[in-house]
């Protein structure tokens, strides 16, 4: 009894703190970012502000799909010691990713916003993207390894995402619901493809009918 104890020790306190922290990060999320969305023309704010509400975004878009990696390492040590460092050093990968795009970004039109969505279709159908997907489903030694890797997989996403509306909770579920599926389903021609047929396609619709998309133009 006290073995099967220890066990579902094991597996239910690290679920229910990964699904806990990802709850609690999608309310500060909402919160944080309400009336803040302005489609292409978003501003970030401070460079603090935005790397700090962008881990609490990749908290909750990316800690559902890791689960599966967490339940992994919590069933073979303590979960304590094995799952925090794990999730602390995945998620310091994926601010440093947010650091960088906030040096980069820039408000802009429609038409790059439609470009950058194509080069996110075409960018799945690449070999490193699915290489990278591969290793994001696999075992990795560390948090910050599956970290790179999960950037490596999804990072034409959250490229997206920015380009979109980077404080819009629309598109943050949208894309947290792919990036989800992709981490745990395993890649198929069958699945990959129509996905990024449908992002480019999506990129063209933005470039000729950006009034199409909703939340994708400053509201006036």
């Amino acid at each position: 009894m006290i073995r099967n104890m220890r066990v579902a020790y094991r597996t239910g306190a690290p679920f229910a703190a990964t699904l806990g922290l990802a709850a609690l990060a999608w309310v500060i999320t909402v919160r944080q970012m309400r009336g803040m969305d302005m489609g292409v023309a978003t501003q970030l704010g401070s460079f603090a502000f935005f790397v700090a509400l962008w881990a609490v975004m990749m908290a909750a878009m990316m800690l559902p799909g890791l689960v599966p990696a967490v339940l992994s390492r919590g069933r073979r040590t303590d979960p304590v010691r094995a799952v925090v460092p794990f999730v602390a050093s995945y998620l310091a990968v994926w601010t440093v990713v947010g650091a960088l795009l906030y040096a980069l970004y820039r408000p802009h039109g429609t038409t790059t916003a439609g470009l950058v969505v194509i080069a996110a279709g075409l960018y799945e159908l690449t070999r490193f993207k699915q290489h990278c997907r591969r290793c994001c489903r696999a075992r990795t030694r560390s948090g910050f390894e599956f970290g790179l890797y999960c950037v490596g997989s999804s990072i034409g996403l959250m490229v997206m995402l920015v380009a979109l509306g980077v404080m819009s909770v629309s598109w943050m579920l949208v894309i947290a619901g792919l990036v989800f599926a992709q981490k745990l389903l395993p890649a198929k021609p069958a699945v990959d493809v129509p996905l990024a047929l449908v992002l480019v396609a999506f990129g063209m619709l933005i470039i000729a009918a950006p009034g199409s998309v909703p939340g994708l133009m400053p509201p006036m």
